[in-house]
């Protein structure tokens, strides 16, 4: 069986198309630059080798459809016929209180998932138009929709509420939703298949630390609290992204700066985070080196990266009474081995004991990073998003 996973965003579309007989990676890839000039695919062959096609891609459905003349070019393609693609499984970023799982995308449930678009106004029209493209150019293959907010609807009403007139939840739906869901619920799971427990036992705390992040208390194989809230904005301090911060100085710089409600979004989203404190770069691998050139604000801003991290985790097992699994995951927290270090540092009071040599050695792979001794099992696992869209994919066909 292959199945296509799409991931449409506002200017771009990921793609990634797997064999399920062995969970294979047949080729991916992505279109950059929808409804830009410019616009390119980059396309990574089974045998690692990558290439940049360049093609003007005014709109999603001419996106999809060149996406499509990729998979079975006669050079760079891996299927003969489109008709080898079984089933089209998407990224829907918003799914709000209507969806707790993966679905079959009828029209009844595309229509459900458009009342959501006001909690996602940019991602949920891209996730609609990936879905049109495939209607469009392939009627009657089947389709799901895997949501980024589904595997964090099982918190608890006093985890996810705002302490705010009820009556705004009822009628707006202002609430905790979290996102990186997908991952958290591949990466929760996935690290008990690779330590060989039952997830049902274990309080797990993951941590999707990228560009973007989240934190996930997961008990029992449920999640029970995220960092981010109504929107991707809330919680870790991110690469352009605040994180955390006092809805009273938000008003504060509003009126300061004379920005409306887009242009404070606007500052907290794409202008703060890693980038605003450092002045430098939103990406993590520039801030590193920028601390080892002696640059005070890039140390400043690893050091409050690293200790808001912290405070989740450690608020986190509080909350559920206990850790016994830290699991990294995501861009940074695969890759960035120092991070990693300073995160767990000072933490033994709560069973944490990092071997600080073997987690320099670890690098984008499955590994445990903690010491024999120690009460709570640190590990990278390395996520894999779109292999789980594939396999709810499959298991709904």
């Amino acid at each position: 069986m292959k199945i296509l996973v799409l991931n449409c965003g506002s200017s771009s579309i990921k793609y990634a198309l797997y064999n399920m007989d062995d969970k294979s990676v047949m080729t991916s890839g992505g279109a950059e630059r929808v409804g830009l000039d410019g616009a390119f695919v980059k396309v990574k062959l089974p045998n690692g080798e990558k290439k940049t096609v360049m093609h003007d891609i005014p709109e999603h459905t001419e996106g999809v459809k060149f996406i499509f003349s990729l998979l079975t070019d006669p050079e760079i393609g891996v299927i003969k016929d489109l008709n080898e693609i079984d089933a089209v499984g998407h990224r829907m970023v918003h799914g709000g209180e209507k969806f707790n799982k993966s679905v079959v995308l009828t029209d009844e449930v595309l229509k459900t998932f458009e009342e959501c678009i006001d909690l996602a106004p940019l991602h949920n029209p891209a996730n609609l138009k990936g879905v049109k493209a495939v209607s469009e150019l392939m009627p009657g293959l089947p389709q799901v929709g895997v949501f980024d907010t589904a595997f964090h609807q099982t918190m608890p009403a006093h985890s996810y509420l705002y302490a705010i007139p009820y009556e705004l939840y009822e009628k707006y739906g202002v609430r905790r939703y979290g996102f990186h869901g997908t991952s958290h619920r591949y990466v929760s799971k996935r690290v008990c298949d690779f330590l060989g427990v039952n997830p049902a036992d274990k309080k797990v705390i993951t941590c999707h630390i990228g560009n973007g992040g989240s934190i996930a208390a997961v008990d029992g194989g449920k999640c029970v609290d995220t960092s981010m809230g109504l929107t991707p904005l809330e919680g870790l301090m991110m690469g352009t992204r605040s994180g955390d911060i006092d809805g009273g100085a938000i008003t504060f710089l509003e009126k300061k700066l004379c920005l409306d409600a887009d242009g404070m979004s606007n500052l907290l989203n794409k202008k703060s985070g890693v980038l605003g404190i450092t002045g430098i770069s939103s990406d993590m691998r520039e801030i590193e080196s920028a601390n080892d050139e002696g640059n005070e604000r890039a140390k400043l801003a690893l050091d409050m990266y690293s200790y808001r991290i912290k405070k989740y985790v450690g608020a986190y097992a509080a909350a559920m009474g206990g850790c016994d699994i830290i699991v990294f995951t995501a861009g940074v927290g695969e890759n960035q081995a120092s991070m990693r270090e300073d995160v767990c540092k000072n933490m033994e009071y709560m069973g944490v004991k990092l071997d600080v040599e073997k987690n320099k050695t670890i690098r984008g792979e499955e590994a445990i990073i903690s010491t024999p001794d120690s009460k709570v099992t640190v590990c990278v696992i390395p996520t894999d998003e779109e292999l789980m869209i594939a396999t709810d994919t499959m298991n709904l066909l």
